[in-house]
């Protein structure tokens, strides 16, 4: 499975577990909602800054957002 398709729906997996919309994600990493929109529909190649953000955000791991879900 591609790389990116993995992180979208971990992204959106990790990000609904919590409450959060796009709006309150895009808040916490201080960027725009579609930035996380475009993400969750693999329209954006994250970098590993980015990823970190993402997981700081989050509360998870990076790793946990590349790591296919059972």
């Amino acid at each position: 499975m591609d790389i990116r398709v993995v992180f979208a729906r971990n992204l959106k997996h990790y990000r609904q577990l919590r409450g959060l919309t796009q709006a309150a994600l895009a808040a916490a990493m201080d960027v725009d909602r579609a930035h996380v929109s475009a993400m969750e529909r693999q329209q954006q190649n994250v970098t590993i800054v980015t990823l970190q953000k993402v997981a700081d955000a989050l509360g998870v791991e990076p790793a946990q957002l590349l790591a296919k879900l059972e």
